[in-house]
């Protein structure tokens, strides 16, 4: 049977997402890779490699509850750099290695970790940062050791065989990812999405003819009030071009990038998609009137507080509650929040659920109240089960897909009087007016169904693959001229300094 030309059709290469880590409660960035990841797998039949940077040793576990929740299916494999170093034999490339480093006692400024009662990791802390750290093998070898010298402002990283002979060093982490990807990748053309900003400042420095780099802005890339370029992403967004594709979720921010930096020939917009087809069989939507949900990290950013005091205010004239799935550092304060406003039965904070989004298809409405967004997956996944967003006006996702009193409601941000309005005009709506609202939401998802998404995503990678060769070979173009420029440069000096050794004579 000959392949759909609605079928995506990627380039031959591996299909690589690189991020800082897999967190036990992750929030939208997460969840976005690993849908993006399942659909490639499952619209596009590439298998898809996660990459992650970080120390933590639970990964057995974190892949065995990811494919029980479905989030990692066959196709998709979770790699973690220190684990699969620690597998690996560590190959050389220095003609004379340098000394490696007295390893860390066990003291009481060491701090050690371990699995299954093996040390794999110990550390020494000054002022809350690791000054000192040695990574081990399972059969306790030393793998790699990590020394800073704070006052010097130098670092020196160090990785070892088994037998404890250092085969190379750097003067920065930095080097042993590149070692690493080098080393995995094995000079395969591959396509690397970069979700995470923490990865992203790295990234940005990979720099390999078969490797298309490619990131993507899940967040607003300026500060809170809109005024500047966020210092945490500053470094990268001075930087887009070193990528070979930057992609935002939205026309408006691509349409920001290009007013705040200038114009970018690597920008793209592909919004997080969701799959539609899930959707279309979780059978008869039964939405309970004056229900509530948010799905939200519990911290300052996401301003849970706001939709906590909006039910409240809310309930004195509608019959309305909430459930609020997510973790963060605000619950004890937002546990306080709903004792103060005497709401604990109708406001109810569940913490992070894996299967919280199938609570659309039951849930009247959801809020959405953060200071800024990239476009919330859990938005259009909301928007697709029929549950009605009410949400604050802000950069960026809600304008793209709300029209206010249409599909939704849209909210002047940071409105907490307003919120509470529209939470009412909803269940004072008649019947039949909510439901023609709930169709609208539905058709409006459609635009982000997972085979729309997909394909953007392939076609995107033929054009990231396309400029940055058409580069490499302008740019080997350039660098034969220069050679034989030189090359001209220095026969013609030879040639004049005779004459002018003759004429001296």
């Amino acid at each position: 049977m000959r392949p759909s030309i609605l079928t995506p059709r990627f380039r031959p290469g591996r299909q690589v997402a690189l991020t800082w880590s897999i967190p036990d409660s992750f929030g939208g960035m997460t969840g976005a890779l690993l849908h993006r990841s399942r659909a490639i797998v499952r619209l596009g039949g590439r298998p898809v490699d996660i990459l992650t940077l970080d120390d933590r040793l639970d990964y057995a576990d974190v892949v065995r509850e990811l494919r029980t929740a479905g989030e990692l299916i066959d196709g998709m494999r979770l790699v973690n750099i220190w684990d699969w170093l620690r597998e690996h034999e560590a190959r050389g490339g220095q003609n004379q290695p340098e000394p490696g480093h007295e390893l860390l006692a066990a003291a009481g400024d060491v701090v050690e970790h371990r699995r299954d009662g093996v040390v794999l990791i110990r550390e020494r802390l000054s002022a809350g940062s690791v000054i000192a750290a040695d990574r081990f093998r399972a059969d306790g070898s030393i793998l790699v050791t990590d020394r800073r010298d704070e006052a010097a402002g130098t670092r020196r990283v160090v990785l070892y065989d088994r037998d404890g002979t250092p085969r190379r060093s750097w003067g920065s982490v930095w080097g042993v990812y590149r070692y690493w990807l080098d080393q995995i990748l094995e000079r395969e053309e591959t396509f690397m999405i970069v979700d995470s900003k923490t990865a992203a400042r790295f990234a940005r420095t990979y720099r390999r003819s078969n490797v298309v780099t490619m990131h993507v802005l899940h967040g607003s890339h300026r500060t809170a009030d809109g005024s500047s370029l966020s210092a945490s992403r500053r470094t990268v967004l001075e930087h887009l071009s070193d990528f070979d594709s930057v992609v935002a979720l939205t026309t408006r921010q691509r349409g920001d990038l290009i007013a705040d930096l200038g114009s970018q020939q690597n920008l793209a917009v592909i919004p997080n998609g969701f799959d539609g087809a899930q959707a279309s069989r979780g059978g008869d939507r039964s939405h309970l009137r004056g229900s509530g949900l948010m799905l939200s990290s519990l911290i300052k950013r996401k301003r849970v507080s706001h939709a906590i005091k909006a039910v409240a205010r809310a309930s004195a004239t509608v019959e309305v509650s909430i459930d609020i799935y997510g973790e963060g550092e605000r619950r004890p304060l937002l546990e306080k929040t709903i004792r103060s406003l005497g709401v604990a039965e109708r406001v109810h904070l569940h913490g992070h659920d894996a299967a919280a989004r199938s609570r659309f298809a039951a849930a009247d409405f959801m809020l959405l109240t953060s200071t800024a967004e990239g476009l919330p997956l859990a938005l259009v996944e909301g928007m697709a089960a029929g549950c009605i967003p009410i949400a604050y006006d802000i950069p960026y996702g809600p304008s793209d897909l709300i029209v206010d009193g249409r599909n939704g409601f849209l909210v002047a941000a940071g409105d907490i009087d307003a919120l509470t309005r529209r939470i009412v005009d909803l269940q004072q709506m008649p019947a039949p007016a909510v439901e023609a609202m709930r169709k609208r939401a539905i058709a409006t998802s459609e635009r982000f169904d997972d085979k729309a998404v997909t394909r953007a995503w392939a076609r995107e990678m033929e054009k990231a693959w396309e400029r940055k060769h058409a580069v490499s070979d302008a740019e080997s173009v350039l660098a034969r001229s220069r050679h034989f420029a030189g090359r001209m440069k220095r026969r013609v000096r030879r040639v004049t300094g005779g004459y002018a050794s003759l004429g001296e004579a």
